[in-house]
């Protein structure tokens, strides 16, 4: 028998949302996990609002929706919002009841910017690495660290001496001279060819915290801040990040940072030889891997006052005297064998950064300023760990 085309729909729905949801969708467990991460920072949120006034957005909605929007590549909040209206699976996730209106996506940002800039980012990763189901995939001994580049929300035309200002935007140009009237306005043209820009003498009208740098020699300079991932060598799993401005020494000052945060504290061990407990025990041994960049004398160093071996690539090219250069990676190190697999899992960071880049749309931040850069960058390197999950909770030990 044929069934009926019935155009009219129903004014009442009798199943829940939680059964439209299939029971094996990995969405179930990554939303689980998150819920147990938002409940435990529920006094962080209370201290970021106030307790008078009209109620806002639940923060823990707000930021499901902002995993939501990394895991599934929505380019902006409006069209995060157009989907909520309408997808019963992302309605499910945030917490959104079948019949409960959608926020609007102005206020939307405003309530995500207070989040952001209360830090809210960085206990959300912690929260998630420190989850009892999570911690027991990371590896306790063996690190990787890499940085790379985010674009500014800037154009290179905004970069101008920083004595000068935007005093040249209504007429004239760079040299004094008369600016064709064709090419007035806001978005006139500039041709800096020829000029000699660095960070000391120009900034960048439109985002003062962005800098000039470029990758390595050769390659194009371009307005960015530099990000920072630390991964566990185990799973591939992020478990600290942090982004500073560009500079050739920022990521080895960041990767410090994120050792001393992540490293255990100190406790008391017993003594092998007389088997006498100490009163300071030094921090448990690590290994941290890392391309060439970091292979400087001072960096090591630093790695060996910390009980930090150092699997980093060796950088011995020749320098522009023809002359080898030093390096403080010796045999000791290099011939070992967990020195290769270091060499050879740290490369899987650049997947972090890739997904990053590509799924959570950070190949250019949409913000500015280096605190909500920060954030946003932090938010989305949380957003990596819980979409490896699903798989790794469920193979067998």
């Amino acid at each position: 028998m044929r069934g009926s085309d019935g155009k009219s729909g129903s004014f009442f729905s009798y199943v829940d949302l939680d059964e439209r949801v299939p029971k094996r969708h990995p969405l179930r467990l990554i939303r689980a996990i998150v819920n147990d991460v938002l409940s435990d920072l529920s006094g962080e949120f209370s201290s970021v609002y106030s307790a008078q006034g009209r109620s806002s957005i639940a923060p823990e909605k707000l930021l499901r929706a902002l995993l939501l929007q990394a895991f599934y590549s929505i380019r902006s909040e409006r069209p995060l919002m157009d989907q909520l209206d309408f997808n019963l699976l992302y309605r499910w996730f945030v917490g959104l009841g079948i019949d409960d209106g959608v926020w609007d996506a102005s206020t939307f940002c405003k309530n995500r910017d207070r989040l952001l800039e209360a830090e809210i980012a960085a206990k959300v990763l912690s929260g998630i690495i420190t989850h009892k189901r999570v911690s027991r995939l990371l590896s306790r001994d063996h690190f990787s660290v890499d940085g790379t580049l985010i674009d500014a929300w800037a154009s290179m035309k905004s970069f101008r001496p920083k004595d000068q200002g935007g005093d040249d935007i209504d007429g004239g140009n760079e040299d004094g001279g008369p600016q064709d009237d064709h090419h007035g306005g806001r978005n006139q043209e500039r041709d800096f060819h020829g000029q000699r820009r660095s960070n000391e003498s120009h900034a960048s009208l439109t985002d003062p915290d962005a800098r000039l740098h470029r990758k390595g020699n050769g390659k194009e300079s371009r307005l960015c801040y530099m990000g920072h991932a630390l991964m566990e060598n185990r799973h591939g799993l992020v478990v600290g990040g942090a982004l500073t401005l560009a500079s050739g020494t920022a990521e080895r000052e960041a990767a410090l940072e994120m050792i001393d945060k992540h490293r255990a504290p100190r406790g008391k061990v017993s003594d092998r030889a007389g088997g006498r407990t100490g009163k300071s025990a030094l921090p448990r041994r690590i290994t941290l891997a890392g391309d060439k960049g970091y292979d400087v004398a001072d960096f090591v160093d630093e790695l060996r006052a910390r009980q930090v071996t150092s699997h980093l690539a060796v950088q011995d090219h020749l320098s522009k005297t023809g002359k080898r250069r030093k390096t403080r990676i010796n045999g000791r190190t290099t011939r070992h064998p967990g020195y290769q697999i270091s060499q050879r899992i740290r490369k899987r960071i650049e997947e972090i950064f890739g997904w990053v880049k590509q799924s959570a749309g950070l190949r250019q931040s949409k913000f500015r300023g280096r605190v909500r850069v920060d954030a946003q960058f932090t938010l989305a390197l949380a957003a990596f760990n819980p979409i490896r999950l699903p798989k790794l909770l469920e193979a067998p030990p």
